[in-house]
Formats: C-alpha cells, structure tokens, sequence
C-alpha cells in the first residue's frame, strides 16, 4: 500500500506537469510562429519480488517474474515541428516559411538564435530586426526613400528607389535547418537555440534542392496548436489525474483498516 500511495503520487504529478504544458500550448495559440510542445512519460524502477527467468528447479526456469512498478515520471518535451497556417497580412516585411527552416537573427550577446516568426521591421538605420530588435542573419539594410520592398522565394531581398523602375537587389535572406528540429531549446520570444540534441545547423538558400522551405512576403505563420486536441489532452490529464487521486485514497483507506485492527 505505501506503494500504491508513492506510485499514484507519481502519476498526479506527472499529469501536473502535462496540464501546465497543455495550458502554455493553448496560452500561445495566436503567437506567431509558435511551435507546440508535447510530453513524454516513463515508467519509473521495478521491483523484483521474483526475477524474471529465474530457476524454477533444476531443468526449469520461470517463464515470467513478479515486479512490481513504482510509478511514471514525464521524460521529455518535444517541440511538434508541423507546419502552422499561413495567413494573409500585407506587409512587405511580414515573412512566413512554407516547410521546413527557420529565420537567422543574432542576439545581444552574439549568438545566433532561431525562430518560424516573420514579424519583421526596420530600426532606425534602416535594418531588418524582429520585435526585439534583433537583426536577421546574414543581416539586410533597406536604404532610404524606397517605395517597395520585394521578397522573392529564394529569400532574394529587393527594393525600388523613388523616381527609379529598376529594383536594386539589397540582400538576401538564409534559412537555417537542423538533423533534430525537436531537440531545440525554446528561450521564449518565439527563439529557439541549437543544442546538441537538434544538431549543428544547416544554412541554405530558401526553396533549394537541400529540404528548405521557400519564403512567403505578406504572410504570417500562425501557431500550431490544435485548440480542439489540446482541450481533448486536458480532458485525458485531468481524468488521469482524478484516476491517481482515487488510487491514494483507497491506499489510504486501506492503511486505515489495518490501523484499526483490534486483537
């Protein structure tokens, strides 16, 4: 019974952590470019009260033991790299990626992070940035006084000048690929950082023969969170957790009787 109490435990809180995992998926449902997150659990150790294979005499052995498991623990969070609706905005500089890649920006401290939001803008010397301020790498600079701005599919950055018909090509921009999109580390802001689960990245040109996606101007990707799965997944945690909560009781009523044992 003291078993039953540590294992049940064990599942209320690893459906605590489904649920807070489930409520910052639907929290981020209308973040652009967010990538839901979903739990991995595992069973805990074993107790061997009669190993399996062990000799049953000597010309036999038990075909099955008796182990006894402890309980489950949440294991993993994977990042769900599917692709999020495009949806339609109209500005020049909102960018979207139809497949697989993600944006380059360098952050304050030099590194280099990743991320599916497009949501562009100028800085005040005319680079392009995201919210934050951080410039796209391999960084682009719109100069002064255009009146267009063109992003083609390959990620070709292209600007018309007042008063000029021809553009002039300022740029281009790079998607980055991983081995392991799922092994990134989120660091909020919509980034996401390698490590060495996800694999040194591969930069490429958008729409190439490598497996990049090509680039969408005047579209944004929409957050991939499913409201309908999630509201179905949090069903399913709470029933588990409801299910875990039972099982402590009935250990508990059961230690109770025995306590109350009179001679």
């Amino acid at each position: 019974m003291f078993r039953a109490l540590y294992s049940a435990a064990s599942g209320m809180s690893a459906q605590q952590n489904n649920l807070d995992n489930i409520a910052n998926n639907l929290a981020n449902s209308s973040t652009a470019g967010f990538r839901r997150r979903r739990l991995q659990f595992q069973d805990l150790i074993y107790q061997n009260l009669v190993m399996p294979g062990a000799a049953a005499t000597e010309q036999t052995t038990l075909v099955a033991g008796l182990q006894i498991g402890l309980g489950t623990r949440t294991a993993a969070s994977e990042v769900v790299q599917l692709q999020g609706d495009l949806s339609a905005t109209g500005n020049p500089l909102d960018l979207a990626i139809q497949g697989n890649g993600f944006f380059q920006v360098t952050l304050p401290t030099g590194d280099t992070a990743y991320t599916r939001s497009g949501e562009f803008h100028m800085d005040a010397q005319g680079n392009v940035v995201t919210a934050d301020g951080n410039p796209l790498t391999p960084g682009i600079t719109i100069p002064p006084g255009v009146t267009s701005i063109t992003v083609g599919s390959d990620g070709t950055v292209s600007v018309t000048q007042a008063g000029q018909q021809a553009a002039q090509q300022v740029g281009s921009i790079q998607l980055a690929l991983f081995p392991n999109a799922g092994g990134l580390n989120s660091v909020g802001g919509n980034l996401f950082l390698a490590t060495t689960a996800s694999g040194d990245p591969i930069a490429g040109t958008p729409g190439g023969s490598d497996g990049l996606g090509s680039i969408q101007q005047g579209f944004l990707e929409q957050s991939n969170v499913d409201v309908v799965e999630e509201f179905v997944q949090m069903i399913l945690a709470q029933r588990s957790y409801e299910a875990s909560s039972r099982v402590v009781q009935s250990a508990d009523q059961m230690l109770q009787q025995l306590n109350n044992l009179s001679r």
